[in-house]
Protein backbone atom coordinates (compact mmCIF):
# COMPACT_ATOMS: atom_id res chain seq x y z
CA UNK A 1 0.00 0.00 0.00
CA UNK A 2 1.23 3.69 -0.93
CA UNK A 3 3.02 5.41 2.13
CA UNK A 4 5.49 7.43 3.24
CA UNK A 5 7.83 4.08 3.82
CA UNK A 6 6.46 2.55 0.45
CA UNK A 7 10.28 2.90 -1.27
CA UNK A 8 11.80 1.49 1.58
CA UNK A 9 9.29 -1.25 1.68
CA UNK A 10 9.60 -1.79 -2.22
CA UNK A 11 13.66 -2.16 -2.21
CA UNK A 12 13.30 -4.50 0.72
CA UNK A 13 10.79 -6.70 -0.99
CA UNK A 14 13.20 -6.71 -4.51
CA UNK A 15 16.26 -7.88 -1.70
CA UNK A 16 14.27 -10.50 -0.44
CA UNK A 17 13.47 -11.70 -4.52
CA UNK A 18 10.22 -10.21 -5.34
CA UNK A 19 10.06 -10.07 -9.32
CA UNK A 20 7.06 -7.27 -9.29
CA UNK A 21 6.02 -5.06 -6.91
CA UNK A 22 2.22 -4.27 -6.90
CA UNK A 23 1.71 -0.73 -5.23
CA UNK A 24 -1.70 0.23 -3.58
CA UNK A 25 -3.36 3.18 -4.67
CA UNK A 26 -5.85 3.09 -1.95
CA UNK A 27 -9.34 3.47 -2.52
CA UNK A 28 -12.48 3.99 0.40
CA UNK A 29 -14.38 0.90 -0.66
CA UNK A 30 -12.12 -1.95 -1.87
CA UNK A 31 -15.01 -4.10 -2.77
CA UNK A 32 -12.33 -7.00 -3.71
CA UNK A 33 -10.14 -6.73 -0.90
CA UNK A 34 -9.94 -8.50 2.66
CA UNK A 35 -9.61 -6.71 6.29
CA UNK A 36 -5.79 -6.39 6.27
CA UNK A 37 -5.73 -4.56 2.68
CA UNK A 38 -9.11 -2.86 3.90
CA UNK A 39 -6.97 -1.36 7.38
CA UNK A 40 -4.21 -0.73 5.21
CA UNK A 41 -6.06 1.28 2.87
CA UNK A 42 -7.92 3.35 5.82
CA UNK A 43 -4.37 4.31 7.28
CA UNK A 44 -2.63 5.29 3.88
CA UNK A 45 -6.04 7.75 3.41
CA UNK A 46 -5.81 9.26 7.14
CA UNK A 47 -2.18 9.57 6.50
CA UNK A 48 -3.02 12.07 3.43
CA UNK A 49 -2.49 8.88 0.91
CA UNK A 50 -4.37 10.96 -2.14
CA UNK A 51 -3.45 10.33 -5.58
CA UNK A 52 -0.81 12.88 -5.82
CA UNK A 53 1.04 11.65 -3.05
CA UNK A 54 0.77 8.29 -4.55
CA UNK A 55 2.52 9.11 -7.78
CA UNK A 56 4.92 10.67 -5.87
CA UNK A 57 5.59 7.74 -3.31
CA UNK A 58 5.70 5.56 -7.25
CA UNK A 59 8.27 7.73 -8.23
CA UNK A 60 10.39 7.34 -5.17
CA UNK A 61 10.16 3.42 -5.40
CA UNK A 62 10.72 3.43 -8.90
CA UNK A 63 14.23 5.09 -8.08
CA UNK A 64 14.85 2.38 -5.62
CA UNK A 65 13.85 -0.40 -7.56
CA UNK A 66 14.11 -1.79 -11.20
CA UNK A 67 11.66 -4.52 -11.06
CA UNK A 68 7.99 -4.03 -12.42
CA UNK A 69 5.66 -1.50 -10.59
CA UNK A 70 2.23 -2.11 -11.14
CA UNK A 71 -0.44 0.10 -9.01
CA UNK A 72 -3.36 -1.58 -8.13
CA UNK A 73 -6.65 0.61 -7.20
CA UNK A 74 -10.25 0.59 -8.31
CA UNK A 75 -12.55 2.03 -11.33
CA UNK A 76 -13.70 5.09 -9.11
CA UNK A 77 -10.54 6.61 -8.63
CA UNK A 78 -9.51 6.58 -12.39
CA UNK A 79 -12.87 8.00 -13.21
CA UNK A 80 -12.36 11.23 -10.51
CA UNK A 81 -8.47 11.39 -11.70
CA UNK A 82 -9.00 10.74 -15.30
CA UNK A 83 -8.66 7.84 -17.71
CA UNK A 84 -6.14 9.26 -19.51
CA UNK A 85 -4.40 11.32 -17.32
CA UNK A 86 -4.22 8.36 -14.85
CA UNK A 87 -2.38 5.72 -16.79
CA UNK A 88 -0.05 8.73 -18.40
CA UNK A 89 1.02 10.16 -15.06
CA UNK A 90 1.69 6.64 -13.60
CA UNK A 91 3.72 5.64 -16.52
CA UNK A 92 5.57 8.95 -16.12
CA UNK A 93 6.11 7.87 -12.70
CA UNK A 94 7.89 5.07 -13.13
CA UNK A 95 4.58 2.39 -13.46
CA UNK A 96 4.98 -0.64 -15.93
CA UNK A 97 1.50 -1.35 -16.06
CA UNK A 98 -1.90 -1.27 -13.65
CA UNK A 99 -4.01 -2.97 -12.20
CA UNK A 100 -7.72 -1.85 -11.99
CA UNK A 101 -9.84 -4.65 -9.77
CA UNK A 102 -13.13 -4.21 -10.58
CA UNK A 103 -12.95 -2.71 -14.43
CA UNK A 104 -14.28 -5.59 -16.71
CA UNK A 105 -12.22 -6.34 -19.80
CA UNK A 106 -14.24 -5.30 -21.86
CA UNK A 107 -14.81 -1.79 -20.51
CA UNK A 108 -11.86 1.10 -21.62
CA UNK A 109 -9.80 -1.73 -23.84
CA UNK A 110 -7.49 1.33 -24.26
CA UNK A 111 -6.21 1.03 -20.61
CA UNK A 112 -3.41 -0.59 -20.71
CA UNK A 113 -3.62 -3.06 -17.55
CA UNK A 114 -3.61 -6.30 -15.97
CA UNK A 115 -6.23 -8.37 -16.16
CA UNK A 116 -8.22 -10.60 -13.59
CA UNK A 117 -10.05 -13.57 -14.16
CA UNK A 118 -11.50 -15.79 -11.47
CA UNK A 119 -13.36 -19.07 -10.88
CA UNK A 120 -16.89 -17.90 -11.77
CA UNK A 121 -15.06 -16.14 -14.99
CA UNK A 122 -16.65 -17.57 -17.97
CA UNK A 123 -14.39 -18.89 -20.97
CA UNK A 124 -15.82 -16.04 -23.22
CA UNK A 125 -14.49 -13.47 -20.53
CA UNK A 126 -11.39 -15.37 -19.81
CA UNK A 127 -10.75 -15.38 -23.76
CA UNK A 128 -11.24 -11.14 -23.82
CA UNK A 129 -9.09 -10.99 -20.88
CA UNK A 130 -6.35 -12.74 -22.21
CA UNK A 131 -6.38 -11.33 -25.39
CA UNK A 132 -6.39 -8.02 -23.69
CA UNK A 133 -3.65 -8.31 -20.74
CA UNK A 134 -0.61 -6.23 -20.14
CA UNK A 135 1.80 -9.39 -20.38
CA UNK A 136 0.25 -11.88 -17.92
CA UNK A 137 -3.19 -12.67 -16.29
CA UNK A 138 -3.81 -12.40 -12.65
CA UNK A 139 -5.80 -15.53 -11.74
CA UNK A 140 -7.76 -15.30 -8.46
CA UNK A 141 -7.72 -18.23 -6.83
CA UNK A 142 -10.80 -18.32 -4.75
CA UNK A 143 -14.23 -16.59 -4.79
CA UNK A 144 -14.31 -14.16 -2.37
CA UNK A 145 -11.98 -11.12 -1.01
CA UNK A 146 -7.99 -11.22 -0.21
CA UNK A 147 -6.77 -12.11 3.16
CA UNK A 148 -4.83 -15.37 4.20
CA UNK A 149 -6.37 -18.48 4.32
CA UNK A 150 -5.36 -21.90 5.80
CA UNK A 151 -4.83 -23.49 2.86
CA UNK A 152 -4.83 -23.16 -1.06
CA UNK A 153 -8.01 -22.71 -2.77
CA UNK A 154 -9.17 -25.46 -4.75
CA UNK A 155 -10.54 -23.91 -7.21
CA UNK A 156 -7.33 -22.70 -8.53
CA UNK A 157 -6.45 -25.55 -10.47
CA UNK A 158 -9.45 -26.04 -13.05
CA UNK A 159 -9.17 -22.60 -13.32
CA UNK A 160 -5.71 -22.39 -14.37
CA UNK A 161 -7.31 -25.83 -16.79
CA UNK A 162 -9.66 -23.87 -18.21
CA UNK A 163 -7.33 -20.42 -18.64
CA UNK A 164 -4.25 -22.51 -20.18
CA UNK A 165 -7.17 -24.15 -23.34
CA UNK A 166 -7.61 -20.41 -23.74
CA UNK A 167 -4.08 -19.01 -23.78
CA UNK A 168 -0.61 -18.40 -24.06
CA UNK A 169 -0.18 -15.57 -21.37
CA UNK A 170 1.80 -16.40 -18.20
CA UNK A 171 -0.67 -16.79 -15.33
CA UNK A 172 -0.19 -15.42 -11.38
CA UNK A 173 -2.15 -16.55 -8.95
CA UNK A 174 -3.24 -14.78 -6.20
CA UNK A 175 -5.71 -14.17 -3.77
CA UNK A 176 -5.38 -16.05 -0.38
CA UNK A 177 -1.73 -16.93 -0.39
CA UNK A 178 0.36 -16.25 2.86
CA UNK A 179 2.66 -19.18 3.47
CA UNK A 180 5.63 -20.35 1.74
CA UNK A 181 4.10 -23.94 1.49
CA UNK A 182 0.70 -22.24 -0.36
CA UNK A 183 3.45 -20.62 -2.88
CA UNK A 184 4.99 -23.44 -2.96
CA UNK A 185 1.51 -25.67 -4.42
CA UNK A 186 0.13 -22.96 -6.43
CA UNK A 187 3.31 -22.47 -8.21
CA UNK A 188 3.16 -26.09 -9.24
CA UNK A 189 0.14 -24.81 -11.13
CA UNK A 190 0.63 -21.39 -12.69
CA UNK A 191 3.60 -19.46 -13.56
CA UNK A 192 3.74 -17.35 -10.47
CA UNK A 193 2.29 -16.28 -7.58
CA UNK A 194 0.65 -12.83 -5.61
CA UNK A 195 1.04 -12.07 -2.11
CA UNK A 196 -0.44 -9.18 -1.05
CA UNK A 197 -2.05 -9.40 2.80
CA UNK A 198 0.44 -11.52 4.02
CA UNK A 199 3.09 -9.37 2.86
CA UNK A 200 1.16 -6.08 4.17
CA UNK A 201 1.24 -7.83 7.31
CA UNK A 202 5.01 -8.73 7.72
CA UNK A 203 5.44 -4.61 5.97
CA UNK A 204 3.94 -3.74 9.24
CA UNK A 205 7.13 -5.02 11.15
CA UNK A 206 9.04 -2.95 8.57
CA UNK A 207 12.07 -3.56 5.55
CA UNK A 208 13.66 -5.80 7.49
CA UNK A 209 10.40 -8.50 8.40
CA UNK A 210 9.30 -7.92 5.12
CA UNK A 211 12.24 -8.44 3.39
CA UNK A 212 12.63 -11.64 5.51
CA UNK A 213 9.01 -13.03 4.59
CA UNK A 214 9.70 -12.33 0.58
CA UNK A 215 13.05 -14.46 0.88
CA UNK A 216 10.89 -17.41 2.35
CA UNK A 217 8.45 -17.61 -0.08
CA UNK A 218 11.18 -16.57 -2.79
CA UNK A 219 13.24 -20.30 -1.07
CA UNK A 220 10.38 -22.23 -2.19
CA UNK A 221 9.94 -20.90 -6.08
CA UNK A 222 13.93 -21.08 -6.94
Amino acid sequence: MAGHGTPDLAAAAVAGGADVVELGFPFSDPLADGPVIRRAAERALADGMRTEACLECLRQSRERVEVPLVPMTYAALLEAYGWERFADDTARAGATSMIVADLPADERPELRRVHLVAPTTTDERIAVAAERTDGWLYLVTLTGTTGARTELSPELAPLVERTRRLTNAPLYAGFGISTPAQAAAAAELADGVVVGSAALTAAEEGPTALERFVGSLRTVLT
